[in-house]
């Protein structure tokens, strides 16, 4: 991924922020055809590695847990908000013409071995994880163990596990840096008179991370 450097995201919380927010994978493998590329579920942990444990499901009928690289690492992006930024937000745009659209995203590469695990109890702990991450901000969340033992057993017969322990993460936030300040003041209403949970989420991040300051540890 081509990151400018003043686009870049190099702080691993931010980044776990996004992947926690944004949890559906776009996972690309090379297989013995070429590259593929399937969208996941993967649930986040951060305890026992620098940059992060991903851990999800696949059903058997994928053959993405048997036709894939083992030496080659695969990939995992995670897209947070996006949105087309149109130049009429600009306040340079009446004093130069000088402008032109682009699109604002987040998004985040993650890099490492994918790992198959065909053990019921993980698959179970995992998708208890999963789901407990998802259901969190339900009134009444829906856990696991709410449906009956026999019907998830027969599912989880069904799927099987995958890890990847990350071994590199790329952080690209395009959210209007390279846009001085009036501009960037532009972009955020804008974004907000859409009324739209994308551009308002694309606002906030404008709002965040426009002007470049010092990120601090990571």
């Amino acid at each position: 991924m081509y990151i400018p450097a003043h686009f870049e995201e190099p702080r691993i919380s931010v980044m776990h922020e996004l992947i926690r927010a944004h949890s559906l994978a776009t996972l690309v493998t090379l297989s013995s055809t070429g590259l593929k590329a399937n969208h996941i579920p993967l649930h986040l942990s951060d305890d026992a590695s620098p940059f992060g444990i991903l851990r999800g499901h696949v059903a058997r009928a994928n053959p993405i847990w048997i036709d894939y690289a083992k030496d080659v690492d695969v990939l995992a992006v995670f897209q947070g908000p996006d949105a087309y930024i149109t130049p009429s937000w600009y306040a340079t745009k009446q004093e130069t013409g000088k402008v032109v659209p682009t699109w604002n995203y987040a998004v985040v590469h993650a890099y490492g071995t994918l790992q198959v695990i065909d053990d019921a109890a993980w698959v179970r702990a995992q998708l208890e994880a999963l789901t407990a991450q998802n259901e969190a901000d339900f009134a009444k969340p829906w856990a696991v163990s709410d449906a009956p033992l026999d019907f998830t057993e027969k599912l989880i017969e069904a799927v099987i596990g995958i890890e990847i322990v990350i071994t590199r993460l790329s952080g690209k936030w395009k959210v209007s840096q390279n846009q001085p300040p009036q501009n960037q003041a532009g972009v955020i209403n804008g974004l907000n008179e859409q009324g739209r949970t994308g551009a308002s989420a694309m606002a906030e991040l404008v709002e965040k991370f426009g002007v470049k300051k010092d990120l601090g540890p990571p």
